[in-house]
């Protein structure tokens, strides 16, 4: 088993003001709450103000994390920000943080992009890079303005995502129980255009191919699903734990019919699972942070308990962790 020195020591979200619900979405689209709610248990998300960035939202959900951690901004020495929303091309939306913040000159900082998994891809990146020994305190953030990317007239999209950030700094474990234990990451060479955005970058948008997300739901359902069982299943077998020594289950939030599904292969109970889905929506790679941060801050995560991390994204990406809180 892998060292358990390296821990969470605080989380932190932000989530914007603004309040989208199935109902005001109806009045422009053509859908209705019953029909997003059957089909996605989502019932409402937030929308960020036309001039809040990510790495404002970012910077928000940092603080709290930090403040959580009970360490300030100069302790931090690395910062990596999981985001397919990023301000700029460049910099890196990380540096913005950083700047922000006051996070000294001797951070290193980044940005990643493995889409919905990408917390997950910082979370293992700042794992190795700390147990390396060259870093003390890591920031860890998640943070997504998906609105911007979205086709408000495409029902099968508009009505899955929403913007928010969340956050946890990493660092040594300060007691002899907590720690991450284990983390897998994967990506399976599938075509891109089942989930993706098929303009910008170095192929340019074009009014054929704007800049949206564009999904193949049906097919996206049945690869995330058999794609979080299976890493599920194989992390607990790696580190021998079976599913039901496994307090809390953290999945991505994409749609609340897939955490069903994983419940049911797993022969875990739902009420193992936290879901904020009906609240967010898809926040893509904010929605485990800040689902981990909600599920502590309820009492549904204690010292001692073994909380399993999974998710999938475009790519296809996907991975999962396995935390002794």
């Amino acid at each position: 088993m892998a060292s358990t020195s390296i821990a969470i020591l605080g989380t932190g979200t932000y989530s914007p003001e603004k309040v989208l619900s199935n109902d005001e979405l109806s009045l422009s689209v053509d859908t209705s709450d019953e029909w997003i709610v059957t089909r996605t248990g989502i019932r409402e998300r937030r929308i960020a103000a036309g001039t809040e960035t990510t790495a404002d939202m970012a910077a928000s959900a940092a603080a709290d994390a930090i403040a959580n951690a009970g360490i300030s901004a100069s302790d931090i020495d690395l910062v990596i920000l999981a985001t397919l929303t990023p301000d700029l091309p460049m910099p890196a939306t990380a540096c913005l943080v950083q700047q922000k913040l006051g996070i000294p000159e001797k951070a290193a900082c980044f940005d990643l992009n493995a889409a919905c998994t990408g917390f997950l891809y910082a979370l293992d990146t700042a794992w190795a890079m700390l147990e390396s020994g060259r870093y003390r305190h890591a920031l860890v953030v998640g943070a997504e303005k998906l609105s911007t990317m979205l086709d408000w007239n495409d029902r099968a999209t508009c009505v899955l995502f929403g913007d928010a950030a969340g956050a946890v700094v990493m660092g040594a474990s300060r007691n002899s129980h907590s720690g991450i234990l284990g983390s897998r990451l994967a990506t399976i060479p599938l075509s891109p255009d089942l989930l993706w955005v098929p303009g910008g970058g170095s192929s340019p948008a074009t009014p054929e191919e704007p800049r949206v997300i564009r999904m193949k739901g049906k097919e996206v359902f049945k690869v995330a699903v058999r794609a979080m069982e299976d890493i599920a299943r194989e992390i607990l077998e790696q580190h021998q734990v079976t599913a039901d020594q496994i307090a809390c289950v953290i999945p991505h939030q994409a749609n609340l019919r897939i955490i069903e599904a994983i419940s049911h292969y797993l022969k875990l109970p739902m009420d193992r699972f936290f879901v904020n889905v009906d609240r967010y929506g898809n926040t893509s790679s904010a929605s485990i942070p800040l689902a981990l941060h909600e599920a502590h801050q309820e009492g549904r995560i204690r010292p001692g308990d073994l909380v399993l991390l999974v998710a999938f994204g475009a790519g296809l990406t996907y991975g999962g962790a396995l935390v002794r809180w």
